[in-house]
């Protein structure tokens, strides 16, 4: 099978189309046949760095949406055909920018009805991510107030819709040329950060999904309201802040996120209910690793970008 993979650490160029051995399912694992797979921020960084990942060669990707083709001994949830979706393995390697990707079962969920492939793909991770950090650690809960950092990005428009759907009051922080686009899945306030000191324009917030890191953190205890809570997405250095916290009667948690199986089934509940719907602004084939990574990190995206797979041997039948 052809799977993007690197030898070096360094910028998107390190990206290359490889040949390599078709893996094969263990116990309780199912081979998926990738048809598209979400790129992230964390793709970035471990391309850059290693990351978690260890030393190269490196395979990342942890979205995927496709269909399975094989099961492991023991897999009871899926047969080979099924549609599925996850973000097998995180923080171990999955190498989904990929023909084929061997996943944990349980790892896995029937994709959602009525989104194709590309959709699918670019939910996972961002989805989980905001599921995890709003409702598993922050608990939101009807008519509280939620700020949201970075609400246009992959993980933060997500996070607008699951906030609105557990019934509180969103507001986002992004440029002004996102407004709209957040108001249309719901945002009830937008701040132009690059206009507007967040920290002196809200208060009284109950939850706030910090996506940023460094100052925004300080920063956002300030909005808190007594026994609110800042969960940080981007820096394991919420001991400090925490402490802090805890002097203002507040709090602060930095959340990774998790393989969910639950979580991304309540993720498809809310897309087939249509509460929740992706963004995708850019879909590339996935000989074009490097160019997805370009734009990414641009930091201008709205939404997610998506790899797409086509399959020589689907290239060839069709010929």
């Amino acid at each position: 099978m052809r799977a993007i993979a690197q030898d070096v650490f360094g910028g998107p160029e390190v990206l290359k189309v490889v040949e390599t051995e078709r893996p094969e399912p263990g116990i309780s694992e199912v081979l998926v046949r990738v048809h598209a797979a979400g790129v992230n921020p964390t793709d970035y960084w471990h391309r850059q760095t290693g990351g978690l990942l260890g030393d190269t060669p490196v395979r990342l990707g942890w979205d995927v949406s496709g269909v399975v083709e094989a099961v492991g001994l023991g897999v009871s949830a899926f047969r080979p055909g099924d549609e599925v979706y996850g973000m097998p393995r995180l923080p171990q390697a999955a190498g989904t920018y990929a023909e084929y990707v061997v996943s944990p079962a349980r790892h896995l969920a029937r994709k959602p009805a009525g989104l194709d492939h590309v959709e699918a793909a670019a939910l996972p991770l961002a989805a989980l991510t905001a599921w995890q950090a709003l409702v598993d650690a922050a608990d939101v809960q009807p008519g509280q107030r939620v700020l949201v950092h970075a609400a246009a990005g992959g993980v933060g428009h997500l996070a607008v819709q699951i906030a609105k759907a557990r019934g509180a009051y969103v507001i986002g922080t992004a440029r002004a040329a996102k407004h709209a686009f957040l108001h249309g899945l719901g945002a009830d306030e937008v701040i132009d950060y690059t206009a507007a000191d967040f920290a002196e324009a809200v208060r009284d917030i109950d939850v706030v999904l910090d996506t940023i890191g460094g100052e925004y953190g300080p920063r956002s205890l300030r909005t808190l309201r007594p026994g609110g809570i800042v969960v940080s997405l981007a820096s394991p250095a919420e001991a400090a802040l925490a402490e802090v916290a805890e002097q203002q009667g507040k709090r602060a948690q930095f959340v990774i996120v998790e393989p969910d199986r639950a979580g991304l089934q309540e993720i498809t509940a809310l897309v087939e209910s249509g509460r929740l719907r992706v963004a995708v602004e850019t879909v590339l084939p996935f000989e074009e690793a490097a160019k997805a990574h370009e734009i990414g990190q641009g930091g201008r995206v709205a939404g997610k970008i998506v790899l797409t797979v086509t399959h020589r041997a689907a290239c060839r039948l069709s010929a």
